[in-house]
């Protein structure tokens, strides 16, 4: 990852017209801004106008191209008028980025009466990023050619405690966009599906605990956003999220119990947005095994 050159990235994306969602902030606007600087013209969606307007005039400063449509990703009316806008405008999409995201974190037995914690990340993580793929594929398909570039989550092959809101979700749209790529693979159109590890973003600023742990910066996750569209593999995932998978595939007892002492040593949400919750050595130690884990 480190090795992918500006270079290489300009030459996969110079003059393509490229969506992110979810590009207001965090992994989403450093995207923009490393896939611009490299000629692309991104397109930015994110729900608040002042933010996305604040974007594509910085990246413009710097001598990129952007635009920006405000967009409720919670909202399939509003995301196909959206679809259709930008198509008007464009007539087409090289590449969609399926970035905007909501991550909840709170154990099953605390979300017996939190039913809408289940509801809403479906919500944004898979209804609105399968609507907005169904928005731009028929003209992928008859152009013969484009991508779909999925932000999952490490958690989807680790089977993250605490998570299950937010791993589900992501798993959908993971298990739809296996089925689709097979079914597109003829058109010349490819689908990446990102396991992300813990990014430092605003997404996980809530719980104070995460200071201390290990984390991707977003330059770095940017970086691989991009290493996925010049590669265009299945999927990207870290040493870490291979070896979490691999181990449930084979020995899921073990995954699970590994899984399982991470419930016990990490506190619950609301133990850990406390202002003073430096990790303790169990922590530090179990973080620095499984680091990217706990997000």
């Amino acid at each position: 990852m480190a090795n992918l050159s500006k270079k290489a990235i300009t030459k996969a994306v110079k003059g393509k017209n490229i969506i992110i969602t979810g590009a207001s902030s965090g992994i989403g606007e450093r995207t923009a801004f490393l896939l611009s600087e490299c000629g692309a013209h991104v397109i930015l969606l994110a729900r608040t106008e002042d933010k996305l307007k604040m974007v594509k005039e910085n990246i413009e400063t710097l001598g990129g191209a952007a635009s920006y449509y405000p967009c409720d990703l919670t909202n399939m009316d509003e995301i196909e008028k959206t679809s259709e806008k930008i198509l008007a405008d464009f007539k087409h999409v090289d590449v969609l980025v399926n970035n905007a995201g909501r991550s909840i974190r709170r154990s099953v037995h605390e979300s017996v009466n939190r039913f809408h914690d289940f509801e809403r990340t479906m919500e944004i993580n898979y209804f609105g990023a399968v609507k907005i793929i169904l928005g731009f594929l028929p003209t992928m398909i008859g152009r013969q050619t484009g991508q779909i570039v999925n932000i999952s989550s490490i958690g989807v092959l680790a089977n993250s405690p605490r998570f299950s809101a937010y791993v589900a979700s992501k798993a959908a749209l993971d298990a739809f966009s296996r089925c689709l790529a097979a079914e597109i693979k003829g058109d010349n159109i490819k689908v990446t599906n990102i396991f992300m590890p813990l990014v430092r973003t605003p997404m996980i600023a809530p719980t104070k605990l995460y200071r201390y742990m290990p984390a991707l910066m977003p330059d770095e996750a940017a970086m691989m956003v991009a290493k996925a569209i010049v590669h265009k593999p299945n999927s990207i995932a870290s040493n870490m999220g291979k070896f979490a998978s691999a181990t449930y595939s084979l020995v899921p007892a073990f995954n699970v119990g590994v899984q399982s002492i991470g419930y016990r040593i990490f506190p619950s949400s609301t133990a850990a947005q406390t202002t003073d919750s430096k990790p303790n050595l169990a922590q530090r130690a179990f973080a620095k095994i499984l680091p990217g884990e706990h997000h």
